[in-house]
């Protein structure tokens, strides 16, 4: 007998393939799509209980790696890095590629990652291709600054595009329309989508014709990832298909995507989404799910490839199902889902997929404007080597700030509050702004500083000062210490 409910699927599918077809949509974008909404139809949640998972108590460690880099060194010419470049930046009031942003010394995320390329390449004397996973919004003058960078010019193009999906009206289940902004019926479908860009626009079959077997994927806004030929040689001697780099949780990642071990063994990446409300309490205890995802992945791309022929070349990844509203910017506007996958949830369709727990020093990214303040500072240092570490003569971990986000939430707000420059924060262990506060030029933060501004209008810290402790700024006093 026929499948009703397959044909049903079909029938309820049929305006998202028209309208993705008509957008000149790829048949494996559409086929990857629609498996995700029949599992969406089907009641599917991607919700991954605690019943489905054992926490995970050892992962090997970088420091053990250190044997694997003659390995590594020797696969230096077949490998090349991705970024995933295909972010606004929007959350910081940005309506551009946020790795165009300056971080360090007047350069900016690309200017560094393309040094950093460079200089492996002049080290090892081998071709490592830079390339960017980009979005529409991205491609132009994130291209156009590389090209500042003749030398890392070759063989390979400088990127390929992620994909665009509709969204869902929550309530039919339907397309969603919004007259007003046609361009918000749309949104990407996370960096799980990597492995059918990489398919689609024809760069998987490039690589593998170039002669390329690895690459190094990781996010733009994260300078710490920098290539390590110890982990290359541990995935090219073991012949591993995929690793994650993975890291301590903190109280600042309890939400982040943790790992786990699958009941049949395998490695499981869980992210906040696909947590049931009633054990979320027990996702954010870092001392039973102890590793987050860095988003940093090794992969094997003669593994990927025969991976994706065996699936189609649509890998079934975990779905995620995010509720957002069509304009995020307006709460009164229709709320839709947004049907996502994770790059890292691959860990769990490769067999063999493996972890590596790496220090801090490789992941710095930048979510907020607070984050990027931290490496403007000389809390954080550009090595010669073109890394971005923390200021050796810092005597506290990694610096926490907390900025108000009504006066310091956008990256223009935040420069106009320091455009004197930026305070000295290398012996500042903790910094809170609360309230409108401008600062002076040659400003100095020691210990932990808590400036509190409860005048109601914008207050001043003057040139030079130098601040410890609690600081009350009101109309009448300024209760800072001066020392």
């Amino acid at each position: 007998m026929p499948d009703k409910s397959a044909a049903c699927a079909d029938e309820r599918f049929r305006p998202f393939g028209e309208r993705m077809r008509s957008a000149g949509m790829d048949k494996l974008v559409i086929e990857q799509f629609r498996r995700h909404y029949v599992q969406l139809l089907a009641g599917g949640t991607g919700l991954i209980t605690r019943h489905e998972i054992d926490p995970l108590d050892e992962v090997p460690d970088l420091e053990q790696l250190d044997n694997y880099s003659p390995e590594g060194i020797r696969a230096l010419d077949k490998v090349v890095v991705i970024k995933l470049n295909g972010g606004l930046g929007t959350g910081m009031g940005m309506e551009r590629a946020k790795s165009l942003l300056e971080v360090k010394n007047n350069l900016s995320f690309l200017d560094i990652i393309a040094r950093q390329v460079l200089h492996v390449r002049r080290a090892y004397n081998c071709r490592l291709p830079l390339i960017l996973m980009n979005s529409a919004g991205t491609r132009k003058e994130s291209c156009e600054l590389l090209r500042r960078y003749p030398d890392l010019g070759g063989s390979i193009p400088p990127d390929f595009l992620q994909h665009s999906i509709p969204k869902i009206e929550q309530g039919s289940l339907a397309p969603v329309s919004w007259p007003a902004h046609p361009a918000m019926e749309w949104c990407p479908p996370g960096h799980g989508d990597i492995y059918c860009a990489l398919v689609t626009s024809g760069m998987l079959a490039l690589l593998l014709a170039e002669g390329f077997e690895y690459a190094f994927v990781s996010n733009a806004d994260n300078l710490g990832a920098v290539m390590d030929v110890g982990i290359l040689g541990y995935c090219a001697s073991l012949k591993i298909p995929l690793v994650m780099e993975v890291a301590d949780r903190t109280e600042a990642d309890r939400k982040g995507g943790h790992l786990a071990r699958a009941k049949n063994g395998t490695l499981v990446l869980r992210e906040l989404a696909q947590c049931p409300e009633e054990e979320k309490e027990m996702f954010q205890d870092i001392s039973l799910y102890r590793y987050f995802n860095t988003n940093t992945l090794w992969l094997n791309l003669v593994a990927l490839e025969k991976l994706l022929k065996k699936h189609g070349h649509v890998l079934p990844l975990p779905l995620i199902i995010n509720s957002k509203t069509v304009d995020p910017r307006d709460s009164a506007s229709p709320a839709v889902y947004q049907l996502e996958t994770a790059m890292g949830s691959a860990l769990s369709v490769f067999p063999g997929a493996a972890a590596v727990r790496v220090p801090r020093i490789r992941f710095a990214p930048v979510k907020a404007c607070n984050d990027l303040l931290g490496l403007w500072s000389d809390a954080y240092v550009l090595t010669e080597d073109v890394r971005l570490v923390q200021n050796p003569g810092r005597r506290y971990g990694q610096i926490v700030i907390e900025l108000d986000p009504r006066y310091y939430g956008h990256i223009d707000q935040m420069k106009a509050r320091f455009r004197s420059g930026v305070p000295s924060l290398v012996d500042c262990e903790k910094l809170v702004v609360e309230g409108d506060v401008l600062f002076g030029g040659d400003v100095v933060m020691k210990g932990i500083v808590r400036i509190t501004n409860m005048s109601g209008r914008q207050m001043s810290i003057s040139d030079g000062r130098v601040l410890e402790g609690s600081v009350i700024l009101n109309e009448r006093v300024d209760s800072g210490r001066n020392v």
